[in-house]
């Protein structure tokens, strides 16, 4: 299976060591061994079981050749022997095991990656869009891990975890100091087993208890999908692309254009990526049949690439927008990529990552497994989408400092959206791909990233923002809960799932902001000044709305509060009428390749 490596996923492995599993009794020189042998065998071109033996292999991109097989194994050997026979300290063997591995893949390139049991585990069951746990969302803040949202349907909804509760517990192991991911590695398990969570709610006395049984939740990509304007439908596909997206994305569509669907922005910012053929197929929705989707070639320099092409047989031809930024990354850029090499839609947003190498999967002894990068891809027209990362620090790499792009003018400020099928060619950046010419006479350049067609620019937060968002939301659990004097009206007894939000629903009045100026009065720890909400009052009240929203109809409305502000998503409505000229161009059977 092609599976393109989210960058989120590589990038966790790159900057700390990955977990520990309990597979104690192990006899861990057998693991080290036999991970080295695999790697090795899977780096180098061999497969697993083939029963091909080791021999000498060279590389044509240095000057040195490497030495056989054997006698790399033989030191190999001879080090863990020297190290078992005379460290004068414990040996912690899970962690060296893979320490040797994640080594040896890190000379490769930055996204093969070695996974342990548990987070090999996680990753297939996020490519199977599903896990066993109680169905909750949940985000760190500055004093724990709370609860942002329960998913409709699943467990922790129908025993009433809600909105702003305190994860205290798990299991009777303590949580308060915990990330994120700690909470939710000891949250999920085996189907049908109880976990117990103690809570801390507003507007109790003591502790609450839950004990939830295990269940499988959905674990969906498609994260909102909603009539934006009259006419236009917005679909958030930001959860990656697993074994659902397509059907995923065909259903939503379907949804909004029986609501009177015309024009479409995909939103696919922050999608950090993941299976192939699901790329293929949500491009396919929008590209008639037969048309190149993606090239894919492997290290062998003199094999022929393989060529996917859309497989719509009915697909939408309606005005698209597609959003990226910074952290669109792999099959995310796929699909981006093709609709920009047919001129099928415009792009709009930020610089995509640059992540244009694909790996595979391969299943190592006890359920362990590593991610290897295999081939390339590229854009209908020939496009490497990989950025260099030959130089610099994974640091570099994966937050993408790159002081050249700071002196390179943004040539995409000033398209011409009057005509769009002359829209100017994004200015190269230094050390990018040749040119390539596209479909409507545009010129775009490979290794770095999609180019959007519109640059916009996501505004940076400042820290005063930050910290009037954290009192927002410490405050808004106190609202919910209905223990904030003068608005018990604000009460949220229970989650109306589905609900778009009215205007009249839950404003953000003169007495709910003066309510919240005396509130950071007396939390101090939360570093915000009455002034200071003043300085942001147009902030501080979408922010206010958008947590009141989040806990009275789900995250996704509350998400709906911001994207209603969103200067990407508002750019991506005024390029619409520029689109719709594409779109009729298509319909019209002007395809360029």
């Amino acid at each position: 299976m092609w599976y393109i490596l989210p960058m989120e996923v590589a990038r966790q492995f790159k900057e700390s060591p990955p977990p520990r599993y309990n597979e104690a009794w192990l006899d861990w020189k057998f693991i080290l061994k036999a991970a080295f042998v695999i790697s090795i065998a899977a780096v180098f071109g061999g497969t697993v079981g083939s029963g091909r033996k080791f021999g000498s292999f060279s590389s044509s991109n240095t000057k040195h050749s490497y030495r056989v097989a054997d006698e790399i194994e033989k030191d190999y050997n001879e080090a863990i022997s020297t190290i078992t026979s005379n460290y004068s300290g414990d040996i912690d063997h899970e962690k060296a095991t893979q320490a040797a591995i994640q080594g040896m893949l890190s000379t490769l390139d930055p996204h093969s990656a070695y996974f342990p049991y548990s987070e090999f585990k996680k990753l297939k069951e996020d490519q199977d869009s599903r896990f066993y746990g109680i169905g909750v969302t949940i985000v760190r803040h500055n004093d724990g891990v709370y609860i942002q949202g329960a998913v409709d349907g699943t467990p922790a909804a129908k025993l009433g975890l809600r909105y702003g509760d305190r994860i205290l517990e798990v299991d009777g192991k303590n949580a308060r100091d915990w990330t994120s991911e700690q909470v939710s590695k000891n949250v999920r398990g085996a189907l049908g087993e109880p976990v117990t969570i103690k809570v801390e709610r507003a507007g109790s006395e003591g502790p609450q208890y839950f004990t939830i049984v295990r269940d499988a939740v959905p674990l969906l990509t498609i994260r909102n999908a909603y009539m934006i304007r009259p006419g236009t439908g917005y679909i958030g596909l930001t959860g990656g692309f697993q074994r659902s997206s397509d059907d995923e994305l065909a259903k939503a569509m379907k949804r909004l254009q029986e609501q009177g669907m015309r024009q479409l922005i995909l939103d696919l910012r922050g999608n950090p990526g993941g299976l192939l053929d699901q790329a293929i197929d949500v491009t396919s929705e929008f590209l008639p049949r037969g048309l190149v989707v993606v090239s894919v070639k492997g290290r062998t320099e003199y094999s022929e690439p393989i060529v996917y092409k859309s497989t719509g047989s009915d697909p939408s031809l309606i005005p698209l927008v597609v959003l990226i930024n910074r952290n669109s990354a792999s099959a995310s850029e796929i699909v981006a990529g093709a609709i920009q090499d047919h001129g099928r839609g415009l792009i709009v947003g930020e610089t995509s990552f640059g992540k244009g190498l694909v790996q595979r999967i391969f299943q190592l002894p006890f359920n362990t497994g590593l991610t290897l990068t295999t081939a390339r891809y590229y854009t209908p027209y020939g496009r490497s989408l990989q950025r260099d990362y030959s130089n610099g620090s994974l640091y570099d790499y994966y937050t993408r400092h790159d002081p050249a792009e700071d002196q390179v003018p943004n040539a995409n400020t000033s398209r011409n959206l009057e005509s769009p099928l002359a829209l100017a060619s994004p200015t190269p950046h230094p050390h990018t791909g040749p040119a390539v010419q596209t479909a409507v006479g545009r010129v775009f350049y490979g290794g770095g990233g999609i180019t959007p067609d519109i640059e916009v620019k996501e505004p940076a937060t400042s820290a005063a923002r930050a910290r009037i968002a954290e009192a927002g939301f410490h405050f808004t659990r106190h609202l919910a809960a209905g223990v904030i004097p003068g608005l018990e009206s604000y009460r949220v007894d229970k989650v109306q799932y589905g609900k778009n939000a009215r205007p009249i629903d839950f404003p953000i009045t003169e007495r709910v902001l003066e309510a919240f100026r005396n509130f950071v009065r007396t939390k101090p720890d939360l570093q915000v000044q009455p002034a200071q909400i003043d300085e942001e009052l147009d902030f501080t009240k979408m922010r206010l709305r958008q947590e009141i929203i989040t806990a009275a109809f789900s995250n996704d409305a509350g998400a709906r509060v911001l994207l209603d502000s969103d200067v990407q998503v508002l750019r991506a409505l005024e390029a619409l009428p520029d689109a719709k000229r594409l779109a009729d161009s298509s319909r019209n059977g002007v395809w360029q390749g």
